[in-house]
């Protein structure tokens, strides 16, 4: 059920995206030849006025392809011929759609909480040091951590791993004001756990809060934001060698997890919630990576139309986009190797595990 939840999921997330790119074609005029789920050959085909829609049999990607989209036509409805303004929309708004589904899929992963972990230090156990005279004390709210913003409970170990040391750059608010408390020393030491075990830990405890309507629409807003934050902190790891390619996860790793956080949820709301919950975080991801500036995703060529707009407009001089498009080949090529590499990665791992 898992891996069909998944697959749903994925297909979902690939058919928002695209029908972004088809509406925002269609408002501007633009002529859409076909629109697709899948890949691969196509099992089913239906003819609509000017544009085909097909389900291909290769459960994975789906496509919007216009007319003139990387090769100049004499249609004048064709995606070039289009405003670049126009152009922009039909760009992002991919991102766009896939960025109101994480929020729409976060708002409806938190109608069922009743109370919110604070970043809020609560209670401290005997031999804590953090919390002492002339340092933090119990009822300080985290604002910042080392430069990054707090915007939960769990940002507080994230933010530690990704700066380990014992000294750290701390933002509190006590008694309405902002504290901050740089180069501070925060020392880990023995503390017993439920069993008995003693296992390194700071030794304080972050509090409650109840779920009110408000606090959940900063919740919401709060874990959007923050995804995205996550997105920055993943390539930043990536590119200091603090995470490497065998970190990466594709969507058979994506289903592993699901499946592994399903079988762990104690009922089967809990499982829905937490699948959904993970559909958010991918919703959100999406939009974000295909926004980068990369060759072949959507934020590459919005770069590239910025780009050939302002060169064309200072030229006076048209430039022929059959470059743009080899450029967009070379790079879809290079990121289809990637995901291959990703996915013998994740199947090799099942087997393993």
């Amino acid at each position: 059920m898992t891996i069909i939840f998944a697959i749903l999921l994925f297909s979902f997330l690939i058919f928002i995206h695209e029908l972004g790119h088809f509406v925002a074609a269609k408002l501007s005029g633009v002529q859409v030849n076909e629109f697709a789920l899948f890949m691969g050959p196509a099992i089913f085909k239906k003819t609509v006025g000017e544009t085909t829609y097909s389900l291909r049999c290769i459960p994975i990607g789906g496509y919007c392809a216009m007319e003139g989209e990387d090769t100049d036509t004499d249609n004048p409805r064709s995606f070039q011929k289009a405003a670049w303004w126009k152009r922009l929309c039909i760009l992002l708004a991919g991102a766009f759609m896939n960025f109101v589904t994480g929020v729409l899929l976060f708002a409806i992963v938190s109608s069922p909480i009743k109370q919110f972990v604070t970043p809020v230090i609560e209670a401290v156990e005997p031999g804590c040091t953090i919390v002492r005279d002339g340092g933090l004390q119990i009822g300080d709210r985290f604002l910042e951590l080392d430069g990054e913003k707090i915007y939960d409970q769990s940002d507080f170990s994230i933010i530690l791993m990704l700066n380990p040391g014992d000294h750290h750059d701390i933002v509190v608010e006590r008694n309405g004001e902002k504290l901050t408390f740089n180069d501070y020393l925060m020392e880990k030491h023995e503390f017993p756990n439920e069993k008995g075990e003693l296992e390194l830990r700071y030794g304080f405890s972050f509090g409650y809060e109840k779920a009110t309507y408000e606090g959940k629409v900063k919740w919401v807003w709060n874990n959007t934001w923050k995804t995205v934050r996550d997105v920055r902190l993943s390539l930043q790891m990536l590119f200091s060698g603090q995470a490497g390619i065998g970190d990466l996860m594709g969507p058979v790793g994506i289903v592993g997890m699901m499946s592994d956080t399903a079988a762990s949820a104690p009922s089967t709301l809990d499982a829905v919630v937490n699948l959904l919950l993970i559909g958010a975080f991918l919703a959100v991801n999406l939009a974000v990576m295909n926004l980068l500036p990369i060759p072949a995703l959507d934020g590459g060529r919005a770069l590239f139309l910025l780009l050939t707009v302002a060169i064309e407009t200072i030229t006076r001089k048209k430039l022929d986009p059959k470059y743009e498009g080899y450029i967009h080949a070379v790079g879809m090529v290079l990121l289809l190797g990637l995901m291959a590499i990703i996915l013998f990665k994740d199947v090799f791992q099942l087997f393993v595990r």
